[in-house]
């Protein structure tokens, strides 16, 4: 059967269209947000614009960008401002949904549900971003190993293709993240900017590993470290029976007892990896459920004008 022929499925059609209006209600929204930003008076177009160094020539530097944000930007051309991104996001069993199950009605409103429903719409969201500045993004969804992936393309007709193969994904299998990642910068033929969206739970050295290999290659990284509301912040009451979904391993606890030293063992462990990222030139951006989008979208353009 011919590969496309799944995507004119009517359902299929109906997941990617929600996700489709979706991410552009996030972007758009945000987009407009930046009026009454702090960004007030800096070009979204990212093609446009990079800050001054010196040794650039004065004539290309835009006075007007100057006069309002009083930092001194150049002109860049079209040849010298293309991006290739490829998010590349973590599908394991361990995203799926954490704390109380959703009602049939909550679950039909989205396409998944938990940390993965909020890596599908963040990653649809970035790829809308990217390609409405006319750079290239591409796709790597990372289960036990490298599930699928779409090269870097600039256009629509790509973009359409990617939120397809995000709004197919369910939660499944153990985390694979280093072979993954591996698989993926295989297929990646030049240097360019690499978003990590994952939970990170996979062994320590895994991680490690992980953001070695993309660190080698030469690519720049922005983390995006996802965890569930309830992950975060353990807002569960009583005894409280919790599972891995990977291995089904658990364990039952008293949550008001053990809710200051989880918090405290969350904290460090996010320092941990922090510290792991900066460690290899990346940035790490901490996230959960309940973080509105455009905090996540604000910290990719911070951190995408670092990698610059």
């Amino acid at each position: 059967m011919n590969p496309l022929a799944k995507y004119l499925d009517p359902e299929v059609i109906q997941q990617v269209g929600r996700l489709d209006l979706r991410a552009r209600f996030i972007v758009e929204g945000f987009l407009a947000g930046l009026h009454s930003s702090p960004f007030q008076g800096f070009s979204v177009e990212f093609s446009e614009h990079r800050k001054y160094v010196q040794g650039d020539e004065p004539r290309t530097i835009d006075w007007k960008v100057f006069a309002r944000t009083d930092r001194l930007f150049v002109r860049k051309y079209a040849a010298e401002t293309h991006l290739a991104c490829h998010l590349l996001v973590d599908t394991s069993a361990s995203m799926g949904q954490v704390g109380a199950v959703q009602s049939a009605d909550e679950h039909a409103a989205d396409v998944r549900s938990g940390k993965l429903a909020y890596a599908i719409h963040l990653a649809a969201a970035l790829g809308y971003l990217i390609v409405k500045q006319q750079d290239a993004v591409g796709l790597g969804l990372i289960g036990e190993g490298l599930e699928q992936f779409l090269p870097a393309r600039a256009r629509r007709a790509h973009l359409v293709h990617l939120l397809g193969a995000l709004a197919a994904v369910e939660p499944r299998g153990g985390t694979g993240l280093g072979a993954g990642v591996e698989a993926a910068l295989a297929q990646i033929p030049h240097r360019g900017l690499i978003v990590l969206i994952s939970d990170l739970l996979a062994e320590p050295q895994a991680v490690r590993d992980a953001l070695h290999r993309i660190r080698f290659r030469g690519h720049d990284l922005i983390v995006m470290h996802v965890l569930d509301a309830s992950e975060a912040h353990f807002d569960f009451e009583g005894n409280v029976r919790l599972e891995d979904p990977e291995t089904r391993a658990h364990v039952v606890a008293d949550a008001v007892a053990v809710r200051a030293k989880y918090l405290e063992a969350v904290r460090a462990w996010r320092e941990e990896l922090r510290a792991q990222v900066e460690a290899v030139r990346g940035d790490y951006v901490p996230l959960d459920t309940a973080m509105p989008f455009d905090k996540a979208l604000v910290e990719f353009l911070v951190q995408r004008q670092r990698r610059r």
